[in-house]
């Protein structure tokens, strides 16, 4: 059974970190690249970072670039996205999701549609 799960969020301070993990099994890192993605009330889920596991490519949006990093252990089979500097305007739920390496472009985050499996979530909560 394929599964992605998400923890690690929580409530932080602004200006605070936080780590979150995606845990993947079912499949390997190899085949697939995995994004992250976050949901504010009231918005669209919106594209955040992804990551090659298998070379280090990523992709930062804009609003995270410098802020935010993605990593991975293959040899655990997870990602890790690293949160630091973080502003109340971070708040939202996060998700990772898994997209087929061959639908991938490197350095974009991809149509969500692209994307095959998705993690149930996890709240952070960035208070001012």
């Amino acid at each position: 059974e394929v599964q992605l799960v998400e923890s690690g969020g929580g409530l932080v301070q602004a200006g605070g970190s936080l780590r979150l993990s995606c845990a993947a099994s079912g499949f390997t890192l190899d085949d697939y690249v995995i994004g992250w993605f976050r949901q504010a009330p009231g918005k669209e889920r919106e594209g955040v970072s992804c990551i090659d596991s298998s070379d280090g490519s990523t992709y930062y949006a804009d609003s995270v670039k410098g802020r935010f990093t993605s990593s991975s252990d293959n040899a655990k089979n997870t990602v890790y996205l690293q949160m630091n500097s973080l502003k109340p305007e971070d708040t939202a739920v996060y998700y990772c999701a898994a997209i087929p390496f061959h639908l991938w472009v490197v350095h974009t985050m991809g149509s969500l549609e692209s994307y095959d499996y998705w993690g149930q979530g996890t709240q952070v909560t960035v208070s001012s």
